[in-house]
Parts: structure tokens; sequence; C-alpha cells
């Protein structure tokens, strides 16, 4: 297996979706942070590099940005969005993948009056319907640590996701110790639900005591391929 072929399944996991159900009122506010992971595989990635970063901006928005790469492959996903009733309401998102040179991008734009996303790629934009709740790939993360933090424990949203709008399931499975290079956490334990003939296995542990952050996320393959992330920095922004 090449680098950039084992970049993809550690972008997946960084990018792992998570959704959130209906927003109560009142929802604790988002804290500004900077996280770096270290990849585990069975290949030596000692040049790959992870990060997420949650920052707000001067107009109201908040940009969620995460980073993922290996050698000559560096891919990007970055959100903005707003809170609105409670809950995170995306406005834009960002996909740009470099290879060798070459670029991939995906922009995503959300019209909540009229109720339509664009989704543009190579300059090509379309258009469909905008359900209420409707996250992007990188806010719903987002969405169910608030969600975490209600009490909720079962997770199904719509996704804009590649042109179509899907639909992401989760599950608190349990509680776990998790041991990381930024320290030991009890954490809740999540598996992404995915439909009956799907063999892939995705596993995210979040962290109460950091405000439920993602500390750990693990992924199996339907050929027996594992990949993770292990949380080693932390920066309060």
């Amino acid at each position: 297996m090449t680098r950039m072929s084992l970049l993809s399944p550690l972008l997946l996991l960084l990018c792992t979706q998570l959704t959130v159900a209906a927003p109560s009122a009142d929802p604790q506010p988002l804290t500004a942070f900077r996280a770096l992971y270290s990849a585990q595989t069975d290949l030596d990635m000692s040049s790959a590099e992870a990060s997420r970063e949650l920052k707000p901006l001067a107009d109201g928005q908040w940009e969620f940005n995460v980073k993922a790469s290996a050698l000559l492959v560096t891919q990007r996903e970055r959100s903005r969005f707003h809170f609105a009733n409670g809950g995170i309401r995306p406005d834009s998102y960002r996909y740009l993948r470099e290879l060798f040179g070459h670029q991939r991008r995906v922009d995503l734009t959300f019209d909540w009056r009229r109720q339509r996303v664009t989704t543009t790629v190579d300059e090509q934009p379309w258009q469909m319907p905008l359900a209420l709740q409707t996250q992007d790939k990188l806010s719903y993360q987002l969405q169910m640590r608030l969600d975490l933090k209600r009490g909720l424990r079962q997770f199904s949203y719509p996704v804009a996701d590649g042109g179509l709008l899907k639909t992401y399931r989760f599950e608190v499975i349990g509680q776990e110790h998790i041991t990381t290079p930024y320290g030991e956490f009890d954490t809740l334990k999540v598996v992404r639900v995915r439909d009956g003939d799907e063999e892939r296995v995705t596993h995210i542990w979040f962290a109460p005591a950091l405000d439920f952050m993602v500390v750990r996320i693990y992924q199996s393959e339907a050929d027996g391929k594992e990949y993770g992330l292990l949380l080693k920095q932390l920066e309060r922004l």
C-alpha cells in the first residue's frame, strides 16, 4: 500500500462523520482550540500529520479546519458556521486535495433562506434542497459534542455529502478509559451505525474532561486493514 492510499482512510478518520438530533435551547458554547493527532497504522507513517482547529471569526461566524498530510499529499477541509436556534448551522464548506501539484476542490454554499445548498466541483455548480438541521462533513462533529453534553446517546442527521443528502447515524455504546500521548481520560465510546451490508467499523472516543474532545478514532476496513488516530497535543486558543 502506498502512502497516498493510506492517507485517505486516515483523513476519513479525522473527519469521521458525527451529527446531531434536534437541538435544544441554550447549548453550552464551543471554545476555540487546536488539536494534533498521531497516526496508528501498520506502516511507517512518521511523516503523517493531522490537525483540527476551531476559531471564532470577526463577523460572528466560527471556522473549523481539518488538515492531514503525508509526503506529497495534503488534504484540507474547512467549515464556516453560525449558531442558530441552539444548534450549529453551516454557511459554507470547502474540501481541497493537493497531490503532485494537482488540486481537487469542492465548495458547498448553504442558502437557508431559499433552502438550497449549492455544490461546486471544477467550477461546475449544482443545487439540491436543503433540509432542516442539515450539516456539512465537518460541522456535524461539533454539533455532536453539544448533544453529548446535553446527554443524548443516539444521533441521526442529514449531511450534505458529495452532492447528495445522506444520513449519518451514531450511538454511544459505553464508557472506556483511554491512554493517549496527551494523557489518560475516561471517555464515551461511540460507534457509527452502518447498513447491514457494510463491513467498515468506526469507533470514536470523546473525553468529557476535555469538553468532549475527540481523543481517539479507530477504523477497520472490510479487507482487515486497521487505522487509528490518537490525541497528542491540545491547545486552547
